[in-house]
């Protein structure tokens, strides 16, 4: 692989693509490196649904951080409360800013007395000394100070393949022997050693079970041919990320932007703890969690689907000519049709007509009424002003 560690893209081209059928994403696509898809990602998305399907997404960076003080270590450094994270358990955390400001998401499995990390390529955070764009491993090897941790690089080593469907538990039997139990924090999943080297990490989605397993990077295509004889179908990037939208599953630098915060993407719990200190970012989440409410909320859009041209990540979500928010990633769901996330003005009502995209790619918009996140009460901490108040 190239250097995944620079903070940019890798030149990195998955040997999977050299597969029958195996059609790459656009040279602009941030998984241009991996599969698309294999001839019909449509009837992908429905195998994922009814049966299971397997995606290359070999691409990403994977970090391991190994040390005596790796859990205490990172748990200064993440969103995520880890200093508790037991062997065999694995969680969802971000690198924010000082602001609060979402940065970079993270994938942690711990096994086997080391902490292993995966990230969308080319992700970067905002180092030490406030540097911009800095590559993730580095800003780790830069907050190491005396801690006894040696985190690395560890791409070369692994390459991560992922499951989605319902029958992805019979899958993980068939790979494990039984599947792996749940641990009894509702914010951690189950993870186990694969056979011959390896994690898998089970990620259950709202809408259908998922795992994704950590191979050996030079095992990469006997592991999608052994998933294959299991039961697994082959699916691509447009599969995944279709399925991801419907799930509500936000991707860092894609649904967000500069401006960001955990609450808005519903990472709250599932990758930002609320109630641990000393790390950054924390007093934004803190002070939105217990007096405020965010801005933003992070909503399905349903998009007409007949225009050739379709909003790009980025561009305005408007009501009647006003912006009231920006639109993530865009997708077209064998269901569904043309979907989006978006983070949308909490004020905006949710059967308000809206569009999204620039004039040149611009459609209509309806926000679907199911991703609309509940509010259940006033923050506590306003609760508690007013009680001290009255």
């Amino acid at each position: 692989m190239a250097d995944p560690t620079s903070g940019s893209p890798t030149t990195y081209r998955s040997p999977l693509l050299e597969l029958p059928k195996a059609v790459p994403a656009p040279d602009d696509s941030p998984d241009s490196a991996v599969p698309w898809h294999f001839g019909d990602p449509f009837v992908e998305q429905r195998a994922a649904e009814t049966g299971a399907v397997v995606v290359d997404r070999s691409h990403r960076q994977v970090i391991a951080v190994p040390g005596e003080d790796r859990l205490s270590w990172l748990h200064l450094l993440i969103s995520q409360h880890v200093t508790e994270l037991p062997e065999g358990a694995g969680t969802e955390a971000l690198i924010l800013d000082s602001q609060g400001r979402v940065e970079t998401h993270l994938l942690l499995a711990h096994l086997d007395g080391c902490v292993w990390m995966d990230t969308d390529p080319g992700s970067t955070v905002t180092g030490a000394r406030q540097q911009p764009d800095q590559p993730v491993l580095q800003y780790l090897e830069e907050m190491r100070f005396w801690s006894k941790v040696e985190p690395r690089d560890a791409s070369d080593e692994y390459a991560v393949l992922s499951l989605i469907g319902p029958e992805v538990p019979a899958i993980l039997e068939g790979v494990l022997g039984s599947v792996p139990p749940a641990p009894s924090d509702a914010n951690q999943h189950p993870v186990a050693a694969l056979p011959g080297g390896g994690v898998v990490r089970v990620v259950p989605w709202r809408t259908a079970p998922t795992a994704d397993l950590l191979v050996p990077r030079g095992e990469l295509l006997d592991w999608w041919r052994r998933l294959g004889e299991l039961g697994a179908r082959p699916a691509g990037s447009w599969a995944y990320e279709a399925l991801r939208v419907a799930a509500l599953r936000p991707r860092a630098g894609l649904d967000t932007d500069g401006r960001s915060i955990p609450h808005e993407l519903g990472w709250i719990g599932g990758a930002a703890h609320v109630a641990k200190g000393c790390y950054r970012g924390q007093e934004t989440v803190s002070k939105v969690h217990n007096v405020g409410r965010p801005p933003r909320r992070l909503l399905l859009l349903h998009l007409d689907g007949t225009p050739e041209l379709l909003p790009e990540p980025g561009d305005p979500v408007t009501s009647e000519g006003r912006s009231v928010g920006r639109v993530g990633t865009v997708a077209r769901h064998h269901e569904l049709g043309t979907i989006a996330l978006a983070l949308v003005k909490r004020s905006v009502p949710v059967g308000r007509e809206l569009t999204a995209g620039i004039p040149e790619r611009e459609v209509a918009a309806a926000v679907d009424p199911d991703s609309v996140p509940p509010e259940t009460g006033e923050p506590p901490g306003r609760v508690a002003a007013q009680r001290l108040r009255g």
